[in-house]
């Protein structure tokens, strides 16, 4: 590995409010105007499912409870077009609190119907990561 190259690990959430899940639109390079689900990257010493209310809460002021992980899944430096390896770890949540304000890296931030949302998501990966807590979610319901 040579000085310029990076390997990340970043946590994401997947939002549920009612039959609306949340999404962000990037406000800063590299994914810049690309819609997404709210997440960053893991701080030292802080904990995964800390690290994914606090980038929620940092991104669009919402208060989160984390309610499962998705799984984890990666960007490769030629996803991307960086000399960057992500790892990001998702969990799906369920809104506690707040109305979705923009802020920190968010552009934009507001809930859409389950359709809606993955018809705006930018990258194949975060669309399976959304459909797979929608399919873990209605597992939950119908114990």
């Amino acid at each position: 590995m040579t000085k310029n190259e990076t390997i990340r690990i970043g946590v994401g959430a997947v939002v549920f409010r009612g039959e609306e899940v949340l999404l962000v639109k990037r406000g800063k390079p590299p994914f810049k105007g690309h819609w997404s689900i709210p997440g960053g990257g893991l701080e030292f010493g802080e904990r995964l499912e800390d690290a994914a209310r606090r980038e929620v809460m940092e991104e669009t002021g919402l208060e989160i409870e984390i309610t499962g992980l998705i799984g984890a899944f990666e960007a490769m430096p030629e996803d991307i077009g960086q000399l960057t390896h992500v790892v990001m770890i998702d969990y799906h949540a369920e809104w506690i609190a707040g109305e979705p304000v923009a802020a920190d890296d968010a552009a934009e931030a507001a809930f859409f119907s389950f359709d809606e949302a993955r018809e705006r998501l930018s990258w194949d990966d975060t669309r399976r990561a959304v459909s797979m807590a929608i399919e873990m979610r209605e597992q939950r319901r119908n114990r």
